[in-house]
C-alpha cells in the first residue's frame, strides 16, 4: 500500500491513474459543453457534472500533495537533467492543477452562488471579485486546460520513451508496486 524507495505504493498508484483519467474526462467534457446551448438536455447536466468531479479531484490533488510531501518517494530514474526536468514537470502540473481549480471556482461563483457538488456539499461562493470575473476567469481556465493537456502528453510520452528506449521502470513502477 505504502512507497517504498524503490516503488510506488497502491495508494500513490491509484491516485495517479484516476487524476489522470478525470483531468482528460473533465478536459474532453469541458471542450465538449462549451458548444451547448440552452436548449441542449445538458445544458445544466454538463456543467454541474464538471464542477462536482473538478471539486472532488482538487481535494484529491490537495491529499496527494499532502502525500507527496509526507510519504517517501521511489529514486527517480535517469540522467541527471532527466530527474531535473521530472521533478520541474511535477511541479508545473500540479501549479497548473491549482490554477484550474481556482479559476474554474471564480467562474463558478462570480454570481456569488455556490458550488453545489453531487447534492452532497456545498462549496461557498465568494461572487465578483473583479469586473468580467466570470469571463477572465474562463479564458485562463480554458489556456491552462489546454497547457496541462500538453504537459501531461510530454509527461506520458517521457514514460514511454524511459520503458522503450532506456528500458527502466519509470513506467513499470507506476503501473504495480
Amino acid at each position: 500500500m505504502r512507497n517504498s524507495e524503490s516503488s510506488w505504493g497502491w495508494t500513490s498508484i491509484l491516485l495517479h491513474w484516476l487524476s489522470a483519467l478525470t483531468v482528460i474526462g473533465l478536459f474532453a467534457l469541458g471542450w465538449w459543453m462549451v458548444d451547448l446551448d440552452y436548449y441542449s438536455e445538458w445544458y445544466r447536466d454538463a456543467p454541474h457534472l464538471h464542477k462536482s468531479i473538478g471539486i472532488l479531484l482538487a481535494l484529491a490533488t490537495l491529499l496527494r500533495l499532502l502525500q507527496r510531501f509526507k510519504k517517501t518517494r521511489p529514486e527517480a530514474l535517469g540522467k541527471a537533467w532527466e530527474v531535473k526536468l521530472s521533478h520541474l514537470t511535477h511541479g508545473l502540473m500540479y501549479i497548473l492543477l491549482l490554477a484550474i481549480f481556482t479559476s474554474g471556482y471564480l467562474i463558478s461563483t462570480a454570481d456569488a452562488r455556490g458550488i453545489d457538488v453531487f447534492n452532497w456539499f456545498t462549496v461557498p461562493g465568494f461572487g465578483e471579485l473583479v469586473e468580467n470575473q466570470e469571463d477572465l476567469a474562463g479564458d485562463i481556465h480554458e489556456w491552462l486546460a489546454w497547457s496541462l493537456i500538453g504537459l501531461a502528453l510530454l509527461h506520458a510520452l517521457a514514460a514511454i520513451k524511459h520503458h522503450v528506449i532506456d528500458k527502466d521502470r519509470t513506467l513499470t513502477r507506476m503501473l504495480k508496486p
